[in-house]
């Protein structure tokens, strides 16, 4: 990407879109409506509707961690799903989505275990892993695909 491009980020906060240049990515940007951080360094928490339309309307990579708080795993993957959102930051946002809450986001990108990361790009799936990795490998395999 470009420094003069200019990418839709969706907010967090309010699901408004809004257009970022690439070289401002790093400027921690706020968002045009709600003032609210559009990147804040740390995974997202997404219900199905919601994870549906962030990744309509997202330029950026996104990796969503689809997972469950019964799965002892999943818990003790948490911090190191953090750390790696941390170190991606701002190229790649990093969001979770608890399927026991969420079974229609769950079967519509066909989760058959927990934790299941799935990388999506422009709204698509580009790759995914399951298992519990710690956060070198969950940055090393983002890296790896893009």
């Amino acid at each position: 990407m470009s420094a003069d491009e200019t990418l839709h980020v969706t907010c967090p906060a309010c699901a408004g879109v809004n257009r970022v240049l690439a070289a401002r990515l790093g400027k921690e940007p706020v968002c045009g409506r709600c003032r609210a951080p559009l990147l804040p360094g740390r995974p997202l928490e997404l219900d199905g509707p919601g994870l549906e339309r962030f990744l309509a309307r997202n330029d950026l990579p996104v990796v969503v961690d689809f997972w469950s708080p019964s799965c002892g795993p999943c818990r003790m993957m948490a911090p190191q799903f953090e750390q790696a959102a941390r170190t991606l930051a701002p190229g790649v946002r990093l969001a979770k989505c608890d399927i026991s809450a969420a079974q229609d986001a769950a079967t519509r990108h066909a989760i058959r275990s927990v934790p299941t990361m799935v990388l999506f790009r422009a709204g698509r799936e580009a790759a995914r892993i399951s298992g519990a990795l710690p956060a070198g490998d969950i940055v090393a395999w983002v890296r790896s695909v893009l």
